[in-house]
């Protein structure tokens, strides 16, 4: 009886199986690799591969504004009957406008980040 080890393989399927896989494999990224470099990735792999197949040019980089900066205050402001916003209190940071606000049970009082040179008219309903 050979000592094949407990699940009985044999060293030489062992090796078999791993070349057939690898050889298998090959082929599999060389088509994907056809289908990838035709015209405009048709194909099953298109859904998937069909942006990185096209090469573009990456879109220019856009000025941040000062919102996506984070410059700016959080403001606590109240919104009347008629939809006009009062600023009640101004924070530099999110974390004391929300301890400011946290007891707030008053639902026309409301908390917004506003970017410099925003106008408050933007906070009116």
């Amino acid at each position: 009886m050979t000592n094949n080890g407990p699940f009985n393989i044999d060293p030489e399927d062992f090796d078999r199986f791993a070349k057939e896989a690898s050889d298998g494999l090959r082929d599999v990224v060389d088509q994907v690799g056809k289908i990838i470099g035709g015209s405009g990735a048709v194909g099953p792999w298109g859904a998937f591969f069909g942006e990185a197949a096209t090469p573009r040019a990456k879109p220019a980089p856009e000025p941040e504004t000062t919102g996506e900066k984070g410059d700016g205050v959080w403001a606590i402001y109240t919104v009347d009957e008629d939809g006009s916003a009062h600023i009640d209190q101004v924070y530099s940071s999110e974390l004391d406008a929300l301890r400011a606000h946290k007891d707030n049970v008053d639902p026309t009082r409301r908390l917004r980040f506003l970017p410099y040179g925003v106008s408050v008219s933007a906070l009116e309903g």
